[in-house]
């Protein structure tokens, strides 16, 4: 399985092979090949696709993070016009 493929790649390649088999391109020793292919390539797809929602839920796990210290510390602080 070659993870250096990037989403597009993979993806396009995917569609390569659907038009193939749809247009009966591919004959009967190829289908196999072609069909484990598509296993690799859609784990490929799966594999990038979750990296991706755990890197973008860790980004707005940091911002939420930020805005509790934020307001934690705003709060600390006197309102204004008020000393103490």
């Amino acid at each position: 399985m070659n993870q250096n493929l990037t989403y597009k790649e993979a993806t396009q390649e995917l569609e390569a092979i659907l038009k193939a088999i749809e247009t009966d391109a591919v004959d009967v020793d190829e289908l196999t090949q072609k069909v484990q292919r598509s296993s690799e390539l859609i784990k490929i797809c799966k594999q990038k696709l979750r990296s991706a929602e755990a890197a973008i839920n860790q980004v707005f796990e940091d911002i939420e993070c930020n805005n509790e210290t934020e307001s934690k510390s705003d709060s600390d602080k006197p309102a204004p016009g008020k000393l103490f």
